[in-house]
C-alpha cells in the first residue's frame, strides 16, 4: 500500500489531534502508527521485571544500579553475541575483554558483564539518552504493584559528522514497519562509498531502520531498530538512535506520544552508591576540543563536584584521576575510605 507523506504543520492545519493510523507526522517516514492494543502492552511487558535491562529504581538518593559479573562462553558464541545476550553493545564488551577474542572466545572463558552504572543526572523520567556512553534510559510508569524501575539499554550514535543532537525533545510518534526517505545528503555520502539509496527505502530487511521507529520532535531524527544489530553499541549511524530489534519492540508499545526525551553528552558522571560510597564512571569523550584536558581530569572534577552540594565526602584525587584516565566505563569508588578498604583487602 502507498503511504502519502503529510506534515505535522498540515496535520494541525486539519485540526487533527492525533495520528492517523498509517500516515506519519515527519516527512522523512512513514509507516502503521503503533497501537494502543492492550495485548501489545501485555506482550511488550512480557519480561518485565525479569530481563537483564531492568533494575530497581533506587531511591533518590542513590545513583549507583547493578552489578558486574562474568560468565561462560559456550563454544558456538562469539564476543558480540554474548554481549547482545547481556544488554551491551560493542565498544561496552570490548572494553570489559580486552584479551578476549572477539570472534571465537572459546569454550569456558570467563567474559566479564560490565552490568553497573550510575544513573545520568537530572530528572528520572521518561527517556535519558548519553552520547558518550552510549546507552539509553527509561524510566516508566509504576507497575500495577507501585514498583518503580529503570531499563537501559545499549545504543548506536550519531559518526563525527553526523553528531546527535543535544537537548530536550518528545515523543511524537510510534511506527511499525517504517519506509524512509533518506534526506539528500544521506544519499551523497552513500552514493561516494559506492552504496546508492534510492529515495525512498520500503520496509523489509534492507532498511537501516529495522522494523520499529520512534519519532522525536526534532525533524529527521529517530529511535529506530536496526537491520545490523553487530553495530549496536558503536559510533555508526547518521544522528538518529539505533537499538537492538528486540530492545525497541520492548519499550516501543509503553513510550507514549509526550513522552520526555533527554538527549546528554556526559562522559563522566559521579553518583552514590547504597553503601553511601561515591563512585565515578567514565567513558573517552566521543570528540574533543583542541584545548580540552587531554586526562579528562577536569571535567571528572566537575561531575563529582555536582555531586557533592548537598552530601560531603573524603575524595581520594589520585583514583579519581586512575579513572577518569583509563575511561573504562566501570563505575569505581573514589572515597577514601573505599580506596583505603580496597588497598588492605589487596594486600
Amino acid at each position: 500500500m502507498f503511504l502519502t507523506r503529510i506534515s505535522l504543520s498540515t496535520l494541525l492545519a486539519l485540526g487533527v489531534l492525533a495520528f492517523p493510523a498509517l500516515l506519519s507526522a515527519d516527512e522523512s517516514l512513514e509507516g502503521e502508527a503503533v497501537t494502543e492494543d492492550e495485548d501489545d502492552r501485555s506482550e511488550a511487558m512480557r519480561r518485565y521485571g525479569t530481563d537483564q535491562n531492568v533494575f530497581p529504581l533506587p531511591e533518590d538518593d542513590v545513583d549507583v544500579i547493578g552489578e558486574v559479573h562474568t560468565v561462560e562462553a559456550r563454544r558456538e558464541d562469539t564476543l558480540l553475541e554474548i554481549a547482545r545476550r547481556h544488554g551491551l553493545g560493542y565498544r561496552e564488551i570490548r572494553r570489559a575483554n580486552p584479551d578476549v577474542d572477539l570472534w571465537m572466545p572459546g569454550e569456558g572463558t570467563e567474559v566479564t558483564i560490565p552490568t553497573r552504572f550510575i544513573l545520568p543526572p537530572g530528572p528520572r523520567e521518561g527517556i535519558v539518552v548519553n552520547l558518550s556512553e552510549m546507552r539509553l534510559y527509561y524510566y516508566p510508569e509504576p507497575g500495577p504493584d507501585g514498583r518503580r524501575v529503570v531499563e537501559t539499554y545499549p545504543i548506536s550514535v550519531g559518526r563525527m559528522d553526523w553528531s546527535t543532537p543535544i537537548g530536550e525533545t518528545t515523543v511524537t510518534m510510534r511506527l511499525e514497519d517504517p519506509a524512509w526517505f533518506p534526506p539528500a545528503s544521506v544519499r551523497q555520502r552513500y552514493e561516494e562509498e559506492g552504496r546508492p539509496l534510492p529515495r525512498r527505502v520500503d520496509p523489509g530487511p534492507d532498511n537501516p531502520l529495522g522494523r520499529h521507529a520512534i519519532g522525536l520532535d526534532i525533524p529527521g531524527y529517530f529511535i529506530h531498530g536496526t537491520n545490523r544489530p553487530a553495530g549496536v553499541g558503536m559510533q555508526a549511524t547518521h544522528g538518529c538512535i539505533r537499538m537492538f530489534p528486540e530492545d525497541i519492540e520492548h519499550i516501543i508499545h509503553r513510550v507514549d506520544s509526550g513522552t520526555k526525551v533527554r538527549i546528554l553528552d556526559e562522559p563522566y558522571k559521579a553518583g552514590w552508591s547504597a553503601e553511601g560510597d561515591l563512585y565515578l564512571q567514565a567513558y573517552p569523550e566521543l570528540s574533543e576540543e583542541e584545548d580540552a584536558d587531554k586526562e579528562g581530569v577536569t571535567p571528572a572534577v566537575k561531575a563529582v563536584a555536582g555531586v557533592l552540594r548537598d552530601r560531603s565526602a573524603r575524595v581520594d584525587y589520585q583514583r579519581l584521576k586512575e579513572v577518569a584516565r583509563r575511561a573504562e566505563g566501570r563505575p569505581e569508588s573514589i572515597t577514601r575510605k573505599a580506596v583505603q578498604r580496597d588497598m588492605a583487602s589487596a594486600e
